[in-house]
């Protein structure tokens, strides 16, 4: 038996459970797309992508110990420490390594970890290079630890980009000890949540506090960042691989990202917040109505529950027979038995596509039934 003979055996245990994946090129033409992260419509704005093409070379050539350092950088860092209300920051190439690279280097400086059991698997993936004893916590809840006092790094997103929920900040910033590290991962929080859109962690000035986020879901461009402390960012800047080895986000991307963080935080970025925030509350009654299981709080992601693969499969299919692409999400994205739709709102959808979305799942409600 060769490799291809087990690649081809592995194929088709994945079909059999449902969970077969492909990439398209593109959607169909004229396809109501609710799926995609660019929550406040930045990644096609004309100041952003003005931003990237007025950048004088595109890719960085090389890492930012080396070659790869340049202004874009080092002020859009500065930039998003003020907004997050940390001391520095640091860029990384995507936010699935700024996870890795934070992990890994603050692994050195505590004793055990703690994760929420719905984290990102860029999390998963951290926690377990860095070999740490790791319990995961129900869902939403702050780790119960008993009488062990050792050095813990907490991990949590503070809004779920797959569940639309919150964790709980409070509880978990009073249950810090002293020598305890909170990582919380702001991906879905940025530019919709918080003052100015900086999160849910950003007016929690304590130390004990690290933040890492994306600039390629709300602020429309691409890169990870840490932020925290700047002794942390000094070790990160030491001792995150995902960092040293890994050439340098491109710097046409850090001025994109810079001019869609201005819009961000001024009145426009409010009205934006305000609207897709409404967009959200109005699909989210709605598909209740309609008698679908609908979960999340008060952000852009609305998760419709089916259950099996199949019956979110099936879901998908007949929405896209309708012009409205939202994929079915299933394990490993999601634990067995939870596969789901996830629509996710836009400040630029426009009401003939939050029209044909609601008709489309009227519609296929009535079939089901």
């Amino acid at each position: 038996m060769t490799y291809l003979d087990r690649v081809h055996g592995e194929l088709a245990r994945i079909s059999a459970a449902e969970q077969r994946r492909s990439v398209r090129a593109a959607l169909p033409p004229g396809t109501a797309d609710f799926s995609s992260n660019d929550y406040l419509g930045l990644a096609t704005d004309e100041r952003v992508v003005g931003a990237l093409r007025a950048a004088e070379r595109a890719g960085s050539g090389g890492s930012r110990l080396l070659g790869g350092a340049y202004a874009e950088h080092a002020a859009l860092e500065r930039a998003l420490a003020e907004w997050t209300g940390r001391e520095a920051a640091l860029l990384f190439s995507s936010g699935y390594l700024a996870a890795l690279g934070a992990i890994t280097a603050l692994a050195s400086c505590v004793d055990v970890a703690y994760s929420d059991a719905l984290v990102h698997a860029c999390i998963i993936d951290g926690l377990r290079l860095t070999k740490l004893e790791r319990h995961i916590v129900p869902h939403a809840e702050p780790p119960q630890r008993g009488n062990d006092a050792r050095a813990a790094l907490i991990v949590t997103e503070s809004a779920f980009g797959m569940d639309g929920s919150r964790a709980p900040l409070p509880a978990l910033v009073d249950g810090l000890r002293d020598a305890d590290v909170l990582l919380v991962d702001e991906a879905h929080a940025l530019g919709v949540a918080g003052h100015a859109g900086a999160g849910h962690a950003a007016l929690r000035r304590d130390p004990r506090i690290v933040v890492i986020g994306t600039l390629s879901k709300a602020l429309g461009a691409g890169g990870g960042f840490a932020a925290g402390p700047a002794e942390v960012i000094e070790l990160l800047t030491n001792r995150a691989r995902t960092f040293i080895f890994d050439t340098a986000l491109p710097p046409a991307l850090a001025a994109a990202a810079q001019q869609a963080l201005a819009i961000v935080r001024g009145a426009e970025g409010e009205e934006l917040r305000t609207r897709v925030r409404a967009l959200a509350a109005r699909i989210r009654d709605d598909v209740r109505e309609l008698g679908y299981d609908v979960r999340g709080d008060d952000g852009p992601i609305v998760p419709i529950v089916l259950g099996s693969e199949g019956a979110a499969l099936a879901l998908a299919r007949g929405l896209e027979e309708r012009g409205v692409h939202a994929p079915a999400i299933r394990p490993p994205t999601v634990p067995p038995g939870t596969s789901r739709l996830r629509i996710s709102l836009r400040a630029n959808h426009t009401p003939a596509e939050i029209d044909r979305l609601l008709g489309a799942l009227r519609d296929a409600a009535l079939v089901a039934r």
